[in-house]
């Protein structure tokens, strides 16, 4: 859609509790706060006509969203997730992805009756915008976290220097840290120059997640099809839909015959593993010296040993299958100690996870598995930013508006600061009266709304944990993990090199994973920093009295004034933090600030909106049930890492 400028409204200023003279038109009431100003009223605009043989009418919000869902999700958190338990525990993302949809649809619904975006809608609800905004800062902080461009700085690292970066806990040994630290900086500097320039930001980074989509969906496509078996498949497909499945830890022998029986070898290894335990450093003397002196030993029945040591090996007996009964005695090395569990059948991966079915468990008359708890931060961050994830959705309802859909049309779009001359933005919505000639264009919205998300949007995201997902389960050995918290992004990457036998074409795929890991990374952050900035200038365009007075041109002054602000965030958190430390930081407010999105729009959507409008119950019902799934998840997450492993 062509760049213009604010179309008037045929009523401007009109609010819609009041009818033009001469006219029997319904009344609708100044929504919400009477802190927020009355809306202009107009003519709904007709939904252009869709025909499969004109597809690029399905190229609008949910485009350029589904390039940006195919990011930290799929390529930090599904390496760990689907490395250690294959495809079993997709079944989450399922359920965030759906909850997205529905959640993506009903802000959509709030703008193409409005022309403003969803936060405006939720600073327009009761108590009012000053509480509101309190809340949402609150619960936006995670966002502000750009784990995503110091995540990105890993695959360009190793592409430019053929190794992995060299991390050392000692700080007298020189590593890449610092190195990496600068990638990230200059990423996240490069991510801001489409919200500078262009026309319409939203149209620059439309064309930007065109070209990810692409090149990211194209390669991993290849290398399922040629170099993935269909197990593999079979594990990722079904893991979508193996609900009520939880991470346990378990002995292989199921039956206690001592016999590796049909489906008891878990990891493939053709040996019948036993809960190799864990090791945790607990003291040293001096930090730079070794070894240390004091190190605990996690058994498979929950108890633990100290040791007291002056020098490594030394010699435990400790419980490796859950009976109770100490089995060993075993040699315990500093390899064991840096890899923080026993190794005790040597192949460097640590035995003893598996899964296990609640819903299968009660059919069957068995107690509930017992569930591993030590990843449960890493699922919660697969949920949390599977498809967007936190209020990262929310820009949906304002590339909405600027795409000049629905109510939109009468709005006007946020221009870059460079270019864009001719763009400006109204303070406030446009609203149109449901009647008997402008209910059956709502409706053509409504299904061209239902179709971004459905047909572009969603097999994106599936698409996005799929192929990722696939290159962690057919490359990476069953219960890989790293400690190395710069490693996420790259790991698949050696690993298919190797499986394709080295020699060029090996250096060639491994490259090409790495530049993958690029193209899902550092342009998200450009589509998760406009997210950010644009909800909260969006909202303050129209919630501020202040800002009310200013020429609707200045809005690309306001955006720029952000942007400089986050920057400076962003700068400053980068220099200090490592990726996983800030996808944690933030997933775990991602989840609570979804979940209770999700009932605020709910919110949003019956009180405010005309009746004709509002989402039925079948609607309201998914989006509450929603909301409480992120909820459930968050808590669960916050009291395993702050109450029950204290």
């Amino acid at each position: 859609m062509a760049d213009q400028t604010v179309p008037e409204p045929t009523e401007p200023n009109l609010p819609p509790d009041s009818a033009p003279a001469g006219q029997d038109r319904p009344a609708a009431p100044h929504p919400g706060s009477r802190d927020m100003p009355p809306w202009n009223v107009a003519e709904l605009p007709d939904a252009p006509t869709f025909r499969w043989k004109q597809w690029t009418m399905l190229l609008g919000p949910g485009l350029l969203m589904g390039g940006a869902a195919i990011g930290g999700g799929e390529w930090l958190t599904g390496p760990i997730v689907t490395a250690r338990y294959g495809g079993a525990m997709l079944w989450l993302a399922t359920l965030s992805v759906l909850g997205q949809v529905i959640y993506n649809i009903e802000i959509s619904r709030y703008t193409l009756y409005s022309g403003e975006p969803i936060f405006t809608g939720k600073f327009r609800t009761l108590p009012g915008p000053k509480f509101w905004i309190i809340a949402y800062l609150l619960l936006d902080f995670g966002s502000f976290f750009p784990y995503l461009a110091s995540s990105a700085a890993v695959p360009l690292f190793t592409a430019i220097n053929g190794a992995l970066p060299f991390i050392s806990d000692d700080p007298t040994v020189a590593d890449d840290e610092s190195t990496l630290q600068w990638i990230g900086i200059a990423i996240f500097v490069l991510s801001m120059i489409p919200l500078i320039f262009g026309g319409k930001i939203y149209n620059s980074l439309k064309y930007i997640m065109t070209f990810k989509i692409v090149a990211v969906l194209g390669f991993l496509t290849f290398i399922a099809v040629f170099y993935s078996t269909v197990d593999t498949w079979k594990e990722i497909c079904s893991g979508f839909f193996k609900f009520g499945t939880v991470p346990i830890r378990a002995v292989e022998d199921a039956n206690g015959n001592g016999v590796l029986d049909e489906g008891e070898d878990w990891d493939s290894d053709g040996r019948l593993d036993v809960i190799e335990p864990g090791l945790s450093l607990v003291s040293r003397d001096d930090p730079e010296t070794n070894p240390p002196v004091e190190f605990k030993v996690s058994a498979a029945d929950g108890t633990t040993q100290s040791f007291q040591i002056d020098a490594l090996p030394v010699t435990a007996s400790v419980d490796t299958d859950g009976d109770g009964t100490a089995e060993g005695p075993f040699e315990i090395t500093q390899a064991d100690l840096d890899r923080k569990f026993l190794d005790i059948d040597g192949d460097g991966i640590q035995d003893g996870d598996n899964v296990d079915n609640i819903f299968t468990a009660a059919a069957a008359g068995r107690e509930l598995p017992p569930i591993d708890w030590s990843l449960v931060a890493f699922l919660s961050a697969l949920v949390a930013i599977s498809g967007s994830g936190g209020l990262s959705n929310t820009p949906v309802s304002n590339y909405t508006r600027d795409q000049g859909w629905g109510m939109g049309k009468h709005v006007g779009a946020i221009p870059g600061m460079i270019g864009g001359h001719d763009l400006a933005l109204s303070h406030t919505g446009t609203v149109f009266h449901p009647d008997e000639e402008s209910m059956p264009r709502w409706r053509r919205w409504y299904r061209h709304i239902m179709r971004d998300q459905l047909v572009v949007w969603m097999p994106a995201c599936f698409l996005g944990l799929a192929l990722p997902s696939m290159l962690s389960v057919q490359f990476l050995a069953r219960g890989t993990t790293t400690d190395n918290k710069w490693e996420a992004s790259v790991m698949t990457a050696g690993a298919l090199r190797d499986s394709v036998g080295g020699g060029n074409l090996g250096t060639t795929f491994w490259f090409l994973t790495l530049l993958c890991g690029f193209l899902v990374l550092a342009p998200s952050m450009a589509v998760s920093a406009d997210g950010i900035i644009r909800r909260w200038v969006d909202a303050f365009w129209t919630a501020s009295a202040r800002l009310r007075k200013l020429d609707p041109k200045a809005i690309k002054q306001v955006y720029f004034g952000v942007v400089v602000v986050y920057m400076a965030f962003g700068l400053t958190m980068l220099s200090f933090a490592q990726p996983q430390t800030l996808l944690l930081i933030a997933t775990t407010i991602y989840n609570f600030a979804l979940g209770l999105s999700c009932w605020h729009v709910l919110w949003v959507n019956v009180a405010i909106m005309p009746k004709p409008l509002r989402p039925g119950w079948p609607i309201r019902a998914a989006l509450f049930c929603a909301g409480l799934f992120y909820l459930l998840v968050a808590t669960v997450s916050t009291l395993q890492r702050f109450v029950w492993s204290a």
